[in-house]
């Protein structure tokens, strides 16, 4: 492809944390951006109504879910690009409602392929993950790793990759699938681990968490962002799956000790049982290898983990009053 700017792309879960971040970068940089969020009653934007210089009258919002195909089809119309964010992403919720992520990641995934190939859509990016690795047997993981899905999410986003990358080799749709490792960043839900250390620690007690040991290759929102823009600019990554990581790893406790370090003091730790996720299923060691990127699609990370960590708790700092501090979230 030519570039981004002038394309008419569709980003489904644009209200989500990345989708947020990816559709007013998609706009700064000149793109037609149609972003699909998934119907409430409320109007809710999701965490596109977070964006400080927001997109504003330079975006089209289409409320939908992408386990209805015909909303789906109606969005997917007159698109060049399509990036593929919309999933349910939550693990541990995964092992209350397993059936709700394969029908919103698997034929979700579906319904998207299925209508880019209806809409003689250029391009498709799709989202996966980097927990479809499970633990890591070598280090760095390379995309060549066996998959070893440890939970129902996981299981999911697998199904979802697996179906891309059918319709590329059955039906000769142009798609990447990017796997990115943990992302992070302003805007993130205390969902997941950064921000629920970060709010605890800001609002001054304990920090209650599961467990502390297990590593993670945290990459930040705005290098992941611009990996979804680079990926679809290669025709070199068609057909194939790309990594988006650091290739540096730091484990939960490392984060307390980082994140205590730059409010200037040392942060105490509970451990909370509701937090530790079943034995086998936790994923103990992910660390990416971002070569192939560079490669592919010319990205590497730019962004250090202390410079994303500082820039987050800032922003969290200044929206405190967003979050439900110290309620665990699944």
């Amino acid at each position: 492809m030519s570039g981004i700017a002038g394309r008419r792309v569709l980003v489904t879960g644009a209200g989500g944390f990345i989708g947020s971040h990816l559709t007013a970068r998609l706009v700064a940089a000149g793109a037609d951006v149609r972003a699909m969020i998934r119907y409430t009653s409320r109007g809710d934007r999701g965490a596109l109504d977070w964006l400080e210089d927001g997109p504003g009258d330079d975006l089209e919002v289409v409320s939908g879910d992408v386990r209805d195909v015909e909303s789906v089809a109606a969005a997917t119309k007159g698109v060049d690009v399509v990036f593929h964010l919309a999933a349910q992403i939550a693990i541990p919720y995964s092992y209350l409602n397993p059936r709700d992520f394969f029908e919103t990641n698997v034929l979700g995934s579906l319904n998207v392929a299925r209508a880019a190939l209806d809409n003689d859509v250029a391009r498709v990016v799709h989202t996966s993950t980097s927990e479809v690795y499970g633990s890591a047997q070598t280090v760095p993981i390379t995309e060549e790793h066996p998959l070893e899905t440890q939970s129902p999410y996981a299981a999911s986003k697998l199904g979802a990759d697996k179906l891309m990358d059918s319709f590329n080799r059955s039906f000769g749709l142009p798609s990447t699938t990017l796997r990115p490792f943990n992302t992070f960043g302003p805007h993130q839900s205390a969902r997941a681990v950064v921000p629920t250390i970060i709010t605890q620690a800001l609002a001054g007690g304990v920090v209650k968490l599961g467990s502390l040991h297990p590593r993670r290759d945290l990459t930040y929102v705005e290098d992941t962002a611009a990996g979804f823009i680079a990926a679809a600019e290669s025709d070199a990554a068609i057909g194939r799956t790309v990594q988006l990581g650091t290739g540096y790893d730091v484990s939960i406790g490392d984060v307390v000790e980082m994140v205590g370090a730059i409010l200037g003091r040392e942060l105490q730790v509970d451990l909370d049982e509701e937090r530790v996720r079943p034995e086998a299923s936790e994923v103990q060691r992910l660390i990416s290898s971002p070569a192939l990127a560079e490669e592919l699609i010319g990205w590497t990370p730019s962004i250090g983990l202390e410079q994303g960590l500082e820039r987050t708790l800032r922003w969290i700092e200044a929206n405190l009053d967003e979050y439900r501090v110290g309620q665990y979230t699944r």
